[in-house]
C-alpha cells in the first residue's frame, strides 16, 4: 500500500511539473518566431522609433529600469559589446543594426541622468506608461529581445547572466547572417 500511494505521489509531482508554467513564462507575452509586436516611441534625442520601419535590419530591444541591480549590471555589457564592438564592425553605421533600450515606467529625465551617470551612449527611450512593454510582459526585468530581419522574435531573454548574455550575442550574430531580401532586390 505504501509503494502505491509513493507511486502516486511521484506521478503527480511528474505530472505538475510537467504542467506547471513557470511565472517568468507567464508574464511574457511573446514567443520566438512570432512577429514581434509592432511599437512607435520617441527616444531621448527627438527621433521616432518605429519598429515596422526597421524591417530589413535586426534589432536589439532591451527594457530595463533605472533602480534595477540586474539592469545597472547588464547595460554596460550591453554597450560594449554590442553597441560598441557592432558599430567597429561598421554594422551599426550601415544600418544593419539597431539598439533601442526601453526605459520601462521611467522619464526622459530620470533616463538622461541615469545615462550620464553610468556613461552609457546607447539609444534610450523613455516608457512611462508601460505603454511598450506591456505588448511584450507584464513583468521582470531586465528583458533583451533579438528581432530579426523578417521582423520576428529570434531570441528572448530575461534577467542577466554573463552565460545568458553570451547566448544574446549568438543570437544577434545569427540573426545577421540572415540575408537582407530589401537590400537583395534593390541591388539587382
Amino acid at each position: 500500500m505504501k509503494a502505491i500511494k509513493l507511486l502516486g505521489f511521484i506521478l503527480c509531482a511528474s505530472l505538475s511539473s510537467v504542467l506547471a508554467v513557470t511565472e517568468e513564462e507567464e508574464a511574457t507575452l511573446t514567443k520566438l518566431g512570432q512577429p514581434a509586436p509592432s511599437f512607435t516611441i520617441k527616444q531621448l534625442d527627438g527621433t521616432t522609433f518605429d519598429l515596422p520601419k526597421e524591417r530589413g535590419k535586426v534589432v536589439v530591444l532591451n527594457f530595463f529600469a533605472t533602480w534595477c541591480g540586474p539592469c545597472i549590471e547588464e547595460l554596460p555589457v550591453l554597450e560594449k559589446e554590442v553597441w560598441k564592438k557592432f558599430q567597429k564592425e561598421n554594422l551599426i553605421q550601415k544600418e544593419d543594426l539597431k539598439v533601442l533600450v526601453i526605459g520601462r515606467e521611467e522619464t526622459a529625465e530620470k533616463i538622461t541622468a541615469f545615462r550620464a551617470k553610468h556613461s552609457l551612449t546607447m539609444p534610450f527611450a523613455p516608457d512611462p506608461d508601460k505603454k511598450v512593454y506591456a505588448l511584450y510582459a507584464t513583468k521582470f526585468i531586465p528583458r533583451t529581445y533579438v528581432i530579426d530581419r523578417t521582423g520576428k522574435i529570434a531570441h528572448q531573454i530575461v534577467g542577466y547572466t554573463p552565460a545568458d548574455f553570451q547566448k544574446l550575442l549568438t543570437a544577434i550574430r545569427d540573426a545577421l547572417k540572415q540575408l537582407n531580401f530589401d537590400k537583395v532586390t534593390a541591388v539587382r
